[in-house]
């Protein structure tokens, strides 16, 4: 059985990442938990542990291009089907974290709150969660001044100052509202 979870649903910019993780029973790393209750360290440790000690992970994004293209929603869904899609073994069932399932080659269950009730889930939103912020800190070298590095491209005071002063960059997700409105105040103002 696989467990499945995505991070960055709510950012301004960056992917959305997905992981699926099928966790071996007798060599479940202790410790493991939703990711947002969990410090930055106990991520990065448990992200180890995981990718150590799990039968199987898999990683899938989604760029901005495919966000700002359907939505996040869908864009939350091609994520999950190339996490699932990238295990080495396949599952014979998928818990997904939600309510809405989305189109994956295997049988599903959604659990609402699942990454607080499921240790596969909850092990997914790590691995989910520590692969973006890496994604973020790696983007944050090519556009400094957003904090991508702390923030990992969420709509934090330091972000908005840095879109005030210098723009919108390739890495946001024009879609979004906030970015959405400035891009549409930048093209007003030059007329």
């Amino acid at each position: 059985m696989a467990g499945v979870d995505e991070a960055g649903r709510g950012a301004w910019a960056g992917p959305v990442v997905a992981a699926a993780v099928i966790l071996k029973p007798e060599a479940i790393p202790s410790g493991i938990n939703d990711s947002k209750k969990l410090s930055r360290d106990a991520r990065e440790k448990l992200y180890d542990l995981i990718i150590a000690s799990a039968a199987a992970v898999g990683i899938g994004e989604a760029t901005v291009e495919e966000i700002d293209g359907a939505n996040i929603l869908a864009a939350t869904f091609i994520a999950m089907a190339r996490a699932v899609a990238a295990l080495a073994v396949k599952p014979c069932h998928v818990l997904v974290d939600g309510n809405q399932p989305p189109p994956l080659d295997a049988p599903l269950t959604c659990v609402v709150k699942g990454d607080g009730r499921s240790l596969s889930i909850a092990a997914a939103s790590i691995i989910a969660k520590v692969h973006r912020d890496r994604v973020m800190a790696q983007f944050d070298q090519f556009a400094p001044g957003y904090g991508w590095a702390k923030n990992a491209g969420y709509g934090t005071a330091d972000h908005q100052r840095a879109l005030d002063m210098v723009g919108v960059t390739p890495f946001h997700r024009k879609s979004f509202a906030p970015i959405h409105k400035l891009m549409t105040q930048e093209s007003e103002a030059t007329y």
